[in-house]
């Protein structure tokens, strides 16, 4: 007699459930998970079934998709960002992607070509739209002064692109690495030692030349800097215009002005500030 073999048919589970099952799954690995991992932690579910729910959760803008070199990544999309990408394509959502994850070091446009398997034409073409809509920014690299590398457009580019504080748009600020070499020589030869008074006393000229002003703000405790929960920030002035000569008269911004008085320790007849501004 033949033996007959029948395959049990199971029932097709509910679509809700294998959406949460999925985003349940990529909130426990936020860094994303790929197909093998959903396939593992529901095996009973077929893959068609797998498919239209992944397809729905990215339709919907519940899940990035990633290229990664294991193959394709899910990730949970990040709320803010979903509303900045409301009416991009896939592929505009990927490179958006890409540049996201590579951080404030950027990304070149080779490597974005790379990751994403698009052509240039099309990434050119994306890169503009993102740059347009205040999405990305490009940035020089000091390590390659022909290139850009793409990041977010509120994030702060690292060091290792701008150089840091020795360069000025891709051009090394040698004389201003100059003079704080000699300095730094100089002070370490006269074994000087400056107290914050010290340095406060010389950044309060700078104040009363009306080249820098200062702000005080509230820090926290054990904020290095700060006294008595507020800390003191010093940034320098440009004028858009250069002042009329009364504005500048240095009476109107002299902290002593109420002690200056002829005959006196401070008087406008010994004041170098009044001398410079009469001379000008």
């Amino acid at each position: 007699m033949a033996e007959v073999k029948v395959k049990l048919q199971l029932p097709d589970a509910d679509p809700v459930e294998v959406e949460n099952r999925i985003i349940e799954l990529c909130h426990q690995f936020p860094h994303g998970i790929t197909d093998q991992v959903i396939q593992n932690e529901m095996p009973h579910i077929e893959a068609q079934q797998r498919a239209v729910a992944i397809n729905r959760l990215l339709s919907m803008g519940q899940l990035d998709l990633l290229r990664s070199n294991t193959g394709l990544l899910y990730r949970i999309k990040d709320s803010q960002n979903a509303g900045k990408m409301k009416g991009s394509d896939n592929q505009e959502k990927l490179v958006y992607q890409i540049i996201e994850d590579a951080g404030n070091k950027g990304i070149w446009s080779r490597d974005i070509r790379y990751k994403s398997n698009l052509p240039l034409t099309e990434i050119n073409k994306i890169l503009k739209n993102l740059e347009s809509k205040k999405l990305i920014k490009a940035v020089k690299s000091v390590a390659a002064s022909k290139k850009k590398v793409y990041m977010l457009y509120n994030l702060q580019p690292d060091r290792s692109v701008t150089g840091g504080a020795w360069y000025s748009d891709q051009d090394f600020e040698s004389e201003f690495v100059e003079v704080l070499n000699q300095q730094c020589f100089k002070f370490l030869q006269t074994k000087v030692e400056l107290s914050m008074e010290d340095i406060e006393t010389i950044l309060n000229t700078l104040i009363y030349d009306g080249k820098v002003e200062m702000t005080i703000i509230a820090a926290k405790e054990g904020t290095v800097g700060s006294v008595d929960g507020h800390m003191k920030l010093y940034r320098a002035v440009n004028p858009i215009i250069p002042p009329t000569g009364l504005v500048r008269a240095p009476c109107g911004l002299c902290p002593v002005f109420d002690d200056c008085h002829e005959g006196g320790e401070i008087s406008p007849s010994n004041c170098i500030y009044m001398t410079e501004w009469l001379e000008f």
